[in-house]
């Protein structure tokens, strides 16, 4: 199984998210962990400055920013709508 890391901003843009949200993004987890790339997380590369980063979705409106590490696993970065790309 996966392992994952949270950022710092990470773990304080979640506190922040609303409850609803905070539950679903716990159910997305354990299938990230088990396939990053399942079908209903919709995973997707970016582009721009965030080249070498992915996002996956929570919900329609929220997404999680990570990146790949050999050393760890994953690091999720950020999280939250679409205003976390900018």
């Amino acid at each position: 199984m996966l392992t994952i890391q949270y950022s710092p901003a990470f773990a304080k843009m979640y506190r922040r998210l609303p409850l609803e949200v905070q539950k679903i993004a716990e159910k997305k987890e354990p299938i990230f962990r088990r396939d990053p790339f399942d079908r209903r997380l919709k995973t997707h590369k970016l582009q721009g400055r965030l080249n070498g980063y992915w996002a996956f979705s929570i919900t329609y409106r929220y997404r999680i920013i990570f990146s790949f590490d050999n050393d760890i696993g994953v690091r999720f970065h950020a999280i939250g709508t679409h205003s976390i790309y900018q």
